[in-house]
C-alpha cells in the first residue's frame, strides 16, 4: 500500500518520496474510511514536522484528530508541535486529551505537571512587557505637561485584584 511505502521512505530519509506517497494514498483512499485517511494525515504531519514545517505539521494532524479523535499518536505528536511553536495553553489542552485515552503515558503526566507553570511564567512576562510598553505610551503622552509615569503609583488591592493609582507631584 502508498502508505507502507511511505513508512519505508520515510524511515531511509526519503521525506519528499513519503509526502507524494502518502498524499497520493489520501487522494485514492475512500472519504468512508475515516482511521487509515487519519493515519495517512499523522504520517505528513510528521514529514512536514521533520522537515521544519510546522505549521503543516500541525494542520494534518488537526485532520488527523478531526477524523479519528481518539487517535492518541496524532493528539500526541500536535501537542509536540504546540509546545515547539510556543502553543502552551494548547499543548495542554492536547496533553490532557491523550491522559484521558491513556491516563499512564508519560509524556503526557510530565506534561501537564510541568507546562501550567512554563504558562505562568510566560504569562507574567507578557504582562511585565506589556506593563513596560504601557508605562512608555503614558511618558510620551506625560512629557508635554512636565509628568512622567513616575508620578503615579499603582497599588494593586489584595482583596480584590484591581488597582489604585495615587498621584505624587514631587518626583
Amino acid at each position: 500500500t502508498l502508505k507502507l511505502e511511505g513508512n519505508s521512505l520515510y524511515k531511509e530519509g526519503k521525506h519528499r518520496e513519503a509526502l507524494e506517497r502518502y498524499t497520493w494514498g489520501l487522494r485514492i483512499c475512500p472519504v468512508k474510511l475515516r482511521k487509515e485517511r487519519a493515519v495517512l494525515y499523522a504520517n505528513r504531519g510528521q514529514v512536514f514536522r521533520v522537515s521544519g514545517d510546522k505549521d503543516k505539521a500541525i494542520r494534518n494532524c488537526s485532520k488527523a484528530i478531526e477524523l479519528d479523535p481518539h487517535y492518541i499518536k496524532a493528539i500526541l505528536r500536535r501537542a509536540e508541535l504546540y509546545e515547539d511553536t510556543e502553543k502552551l495553553d494548547e499543548a495542554l489542552e492536547d496533553y490532557k486529551k491523550v491522559l484521558e485515552l491513556d491516563p499512564n503515558n508519560p509524556e503526557s503526566r510530565r506534561a501537564v505537571s510541568t507546562l501550567p507553570q512554563k504558562i505562568e511564567e510566560r504569562n507574567e512576562k507578557l504582562k511585565a512587557e506589556m506593563m513596560q510598553n504601557l508605562k512608555k505610551l503614558g511618558n510620551m503622552v506625560l512629557k508635554p505637561f512636565g509628568l512622567s509615569t513616575e508620578n503615579f503609583n499603582m497599588v494593586q488591592d489584595p482583596s480584590t485584584g484591581g488597582y489604585n493609582i495615587q498621584f505624587s507631584q514631587n518626583k
